[in-house]
């Protein structure tokens, strides 16, 4: 896919990774639907893009809550008339052990809330968002991207059984939306990030960062501009489909 002039959605496109797609993507002359919950940096972002000469609108959406992605959804078709791309980017942190004990008393646990608030989000959110995307690209007959923003944590990373499990869930539903969507002319694919320069990264300590990038082959965080050439290639690599690029500095050879 040639995207100059494609319309893309970005989820989660205020800060950090989404940032970068929805700047590389209007550096290639896509127009935007850019979603987030953050009124001011989403703004932000926006501005920036339209900046490079596309049109770039910004959508405030629950990405978990149904009703509201129905409605976005039918906003950017309005707007923009058809889109051929989405990159379900948004997530959120809520880290935890699933039980912390000491000396063999209980002092803590993963709460249900910090389970379902992450599942909701990482989980639930791309399902809708891929859901309506795949929907309005069937009914258009175009054919279309979908990309999953997973992450090296869906092999398992120990305080983060919420944040794994959905991370794998998101990587296995490109390859299940490969399968089912590609008599539509539809690819679907995931990219799984390893540890990545944002602005969470940025504010730990020098010395927690230095313990993190230490078993990188590569000796350094990845650069949210890295991602997005990524998804970029998959848009344009008619190719690609069902697969999970692994972006992690060798993280896990």
């Amino acid at each position: 896919m040639d995207i100059k002039g494609k319309t893309i959605v970005v989820t989660g496109a205020a800060r950090g990774i989404g940032r970068a797609l929805a700047e590389e993507f209007a550096a290639h002359g896509a127009n935007l639907a850019l979603v987030d919950m953050n009124a001011a940096d989403i703004a932000d972002c926006q501005a920036a893009c339209a900046a490079r000469g596309i049109t770039a609108r910004a959508y405030g959406a629950n990405v978990a809550n149904e009703g509201q992605v129905i409605a976005t959804f039918d906003a950017i078709l309005a707007d923009f008339g058809r889109f051929d791309g989405i990159v379900n980017n948004a997530g959120i942190l809520r880290d935890a052990l699933v039980v912390k004990a000491k000396d063999g008393v209980i002092t803590g646990k993963m709460s249900l809330e910090q389970w379902q608030a992450v599942i909701d989000v990482n989980l639930t959110g791309v399902f809708l968002c891929g859901r309506e995307a795949a929907e309005r690209m069937i009914r258009a007959g175009h054919g279309g991207v979908i990309i999953n923003i997973s992450s090296i944590s869906r092999a398992g990373n120990a305080g983060q059984s919420n944040y794994a499990a959905a991370k794998a869930g998101v990587a296995t539903l490109a390859v299940v939306w490969a399968r089912e969507l590609a008599r539509y002319g539809i690819r679907a694919a995931a990219i799984a990030p390893g540890f990545t320069r944002t602005p969470i990264l940025d504010a730990m300590k020098p010395e927690m960062l230095e313990k993190m990038v230490a078993p990188v082959p590569l000796r350094r965080l990845g650069e949210p501009a890295e991602i997005a050439h990524a998804a970029r290639y998959i848009f344009e690599s008619d190719f690609f489909t069902g697969r999970v690029i692994e972006l992690d500095g060798g993280l896990r050879l």
